[in-house]
């Protein structure tokens, strides 16, 4: 069985965006969809609408892959998985480490969408020594002191950071030292890493913090009142100017 560190995919001679590449996996649930339900064909702009992105940068980005459908008939659905997916690399195995077993680490490792998209958890790593031997997903849980022998053993140039995160640029380090060079970053920090390594970073109180703030604009639009000053915010005081987007009071320290 290839590894993702024995074996990658041939580099392409045309460059493709990191947009584009970053739309890829969207498409690729779209379509993995409608193949599950037996679909053939789809147009561009049925699967644009699946992915949710306009039908013309759905096109521009196929057009990367060499890819521009049949007029009147659309796409091959079962080919366009095959190309997006050797293009994301996901038809080979992809071993990964998941470091710190906590609940999100757990969650992590019992999520079965991994395997069905091409990695393959080959080891779950933990601090603790009271976790250490304990199955999840059914993995043994292993001790941070096996780190850089379990990367070794497994080829594995894939790691999960899911630690606590005053530990996660140390565990960044050793995983870089041992060989990892791309890693999805799930501690609420910033990793710092080498060049060549990729850092991915998920911060799910971030993306809270952007969803409270677009439901706070939503009410703001529906109050028919919208021309009264806003209340006073504790601790801060509210000048007269708009921000920079023209339609936010500027908010300054008290």
């Amino acid at each position: 069985m290839a590894t993702g560190r024995t074996h990658r995919p041939a580099t392409r001679s045309r460059g493709i965006p990191e947009a584009t590449v970053a739309r890829l996996p969207l498409y690729l649930r779209a379509l993995t969809g409608l193949s599950e339900r037996s679909v053939p064909t789809v147009s561009s702009e049925e699967l644009a609408a699946a992915a949710g992105v306009n039908s013309a940068k759905l096109r521009k980005d196929f057009s990367y892959l060499g890819s521009y459908g049949t007029r009147g008939v659309g796409y091959d659905v079962e080919y366009l998985v095959y190309q997006i997916s050797r293009e994301l690399g996901l038809t080979q195995d992809w071993p990964v480490v998941i470091v710190g077993i906590g609940n999100l680490g757990a969650a992590l490792a019992n999520y079965g969408g991994f395997a069905s998209r091409g990695f393959r958890v080959a080891s779950l790593i933990d601090a603790d020594p009271a976790l250490t031997g304990r199955t999840v997903a059914g993995i043994p849980v292993r001790h941070t002191d096996d780190l850089e022998q379990i990367i070794q053993d497994n080829g594995v140039s894939i790691g999960v950071i899911a630690t606590p995160a005053g530990a996660a640029q140390q565990v960044c380090d050793r995983l870089v030292a041992a060989g990892v060079t791309s890693i999805l970053n799930f501690a609420p920090t910033v990793l710092s890493v080498p060049e060549g390594v990729d850092v991915r970073k998920v911060d799910l109180s971030i993306e809270l913090q952007i969803l409270a703030f677009h439901e706070q604009r939503k009410a703001g639009e529906e109050q028919s009142g919208e021309s009264a000053a806003p209340p006073a915010v504790k601790g801060v005081k509210q000048s007269a100017e708009q921000g920079p987007d023209g339609d936010v009071p500027a908010v300054m320290p008290a």
